[in-house]
């Protein structure tokens, strides 16, 4: 039973040994660790706080990133739609200049024709004044080979002339 029930000396000693103990642990080694345990749990608290800021910071970015790519967006469908104005703009303009040559050549074409068909018509009527011109002196050659139908031919014209003198 000896081995369950210490001995009075023995329980003296080992009492005044964990006096001794307790009391060097106390006086020099509980401060220690105490401070490393604070200094640990400063440590441990400021590199929360870092990373709570380095968090902000990250969620502060995220959100300047998502808003800078919208403007971009924006940005981009604005100068697309610009781009498109643009391009509506220049094919309408060339549509339109591309009409007016068109009506430009078109009259120029028309003036032609008309200039030419005035030409034809002109040579037209000098070929029918010149055949008329022909045809008249034959046919006033053959009338006027007897002497009285030459003076009863002029004595009319005379008088003709004589008329239109006096209407007018």
């Amino acid at each position: 039973m000896s081995l369950l029930i210490p001995d009075s000396g023995l329980l003296f000693w080992m009492t005044l040994s964990f006096g001794i103990v307790f009391f060097i642990l106390a006086k020099w080694g509980f401060p220690v660790i105490t401070r490393m345990a604070d200094e640990r749990k400063a440590y441990i608290d400021n590199s929360l706080l870092k990373a709570d800021e380095v968090n902000r910071q990250w969620e502060e970015i995220k959100d300047l990133t998502q808003a800078m790519l919208e403007e971009t967006r924006t940005q981009q469908l604005s100068m697309l739609r610009e781009t498109a104005q643009s391009k509506e703009q220049i094919l309408s303009d060339a549509k339109e200049n591309a009409q007016r040559e068109t009506q430009k050549i078109i009259d120029a074409a028309q003036k032609q024709i008309r200039l030419e068909r005035e030409a034809v018509l002109a040579e037209m009527r000098s070929e029918v004044a010149v055949l008329a011109i022909e045809i008249a002196e034959k046919v006033l050659r053959h009338e006027l080979q007897e002497k009285d139908r030459q003076t009863e031919l002029i004595n009319r014209l005379l008088g003709e002339a004589r008329r239109d003198k006096l209407g007018t």
